[in-house]
């Protein structure tokens, strides 16, 4: 009994890679219109003539950039008075009843000009690709979506700690993708002026903490059509102590639970089955089942090895690759690792992030301090 359950959710896991995999864009199309205006929240000690600014000027489409600082940020200041026609400036003060990030996209937002007709929003710490400006607004575009999404993938900077955290990371990552149950993340994220004016953006935005979640929510409750960009996997850098990993993994689950308790059920809950059959087929479930469930995760990997390959730069290829070895080795701490952080995130709603403590109610920030 327990062996068939174990064989059949094996096979799920297995196959919902492979969908993935075999669904990823072959012709990856791409649009460049007038009137993109992408929106990037900085903090004071970002540093200008970062990576990132040299891959955004290398984008195949073109877009304004306007970036969102608290008022104190020496090299967005910098960055904007060298290149005026370019990048435009908000300032938008420090924030006292919502997340840091929320108050200066706000603030962004209300400065937009009558010709943006496209919003592309993403985070500082990605390494886009040249075609990530492109392929988020093909399908707005074409009149596919409303909004836009890629997603985080995560460079681990060793083979240890980071590297189990980006295998944690991968599963989310590469797990199949509907509209229906698409949510957006911003890091990489685009919708039209329309959809944002449709579901009220500026309101969807205030009082809250996590800047997706609340337009991902709001999306939802509007109809709007909402897609992944399945080839848009975007890199980001991880580093770090095993405190500042662990921290990273509990406020991501932190803010989905004090947001949609039952989305975070659903995903709890789906963890907790993997994590127990493994410890059955560790425990009782003899050769037969720990042979199951390694094969299964060596075909996983193998997947994801070829998802690696089709949407990263070579050299980022060789750091992402580092989390593939955990879920060939000990897939069962993967899983358990994954349950952890989703339940350590429940003993609280107090989130850190940045530098502030916030206390989150239903989405809302309640109380928040330094610290």
């Amino acid at each position: 009994m327990f062996l068939a359950i174990w064989f059949l959710l094996q096979a799920i896991s297995l196959l919902g890679v492979i969908n993935y995999w075999r669904h990823l864009p072959t012709d990856r199309q791409e649009e460049a219109p007038d009137g993109a205006v992408m929106i990037l929240s900085v903090r004071d000690d970002w540093e200008g003539d970062s990576e990132l600014v040299t891959r955004l000027r290398a984008q195949s489409a073109p877009f304004r950039l306007l970036l969102a600082t608290s008022g104190a940020c020496a090299a967005a200041e910098a960055l904007a008075a060298a290149e005026p026609d370019w990048v435009q400036i908000v300032r938008a003060g420090v924030a006292s009843d919502e997340g840091q990030k929320v108050h200066k996209l706000r603030a962004a937002l209300k400065v937009l000009r009558e010709a943006d007709r496209y919003l592309i929003f993403i985070d500082a710490d990605i390494e886009p690709p040249m075609r990530l400006a492109g392929r988020l607004l093909f399908p707005l575009v074409r009149d596919k979506a409303d909004i836009v999404t890629g997603y985080r993938l995560l460079l681990p900077a060793g083979q240890g700690i980071p590297a189990l955290v980006g295998a944690v990371e991968l599963q989310l990552a590469t797990l199949p993708r509907a509209a229906s149950s698409t949510m957006p993340w911003g890091g990489a994220m685009a919708m039209t002026r329309a959809a944002a004016e449709r579901i009220d953006i500026d309101a969807a935005l205030a009082g809250r903490l996590s800047d997706d979640m609340a337009i991902g929510l709001a999306g939802w409750r509007a109809k709007l059509r909402m897609r992944p960009v399945r080839d848009l996997l975007v890199a980001s850098p991880l580093d770090g102590a095993l405190g500042a990993l662990w921290g990273f993994g509990v406020r991501q689950y932190r803010h989905v639970l004090t947001n949609s308790p039952r989305m975070w059920a659903v995903a709890t809950g789906a963890v907790a089955l993997q994590s127990g059959l493994w410890l059955w087929a560790l425990g009782w479930g003899g050769w037969p089942a720990i042979m199951i469930g390694y094969g299964a995760a060596w075909g996983r990997a193998a997947a994801r090895r070829q998802i690696l390959a089709a949407v990263l730069e070579p050299a980022q290829v060789a750091r992402a690759r580092r989390s593939l070895w955990w879920d060939m080795v000990a897939p069962f701490a993967v899983c358990w690792a994954h349950l952890a952080v989703q339940l350590h995130a429940s003993l609280s709603n107090r989130i850190r992030w940045g530098g502030w403590t916030y206390r989150v109610v239903r989405g809302r920030v309640v109380e928040m301090g330094r610290g």
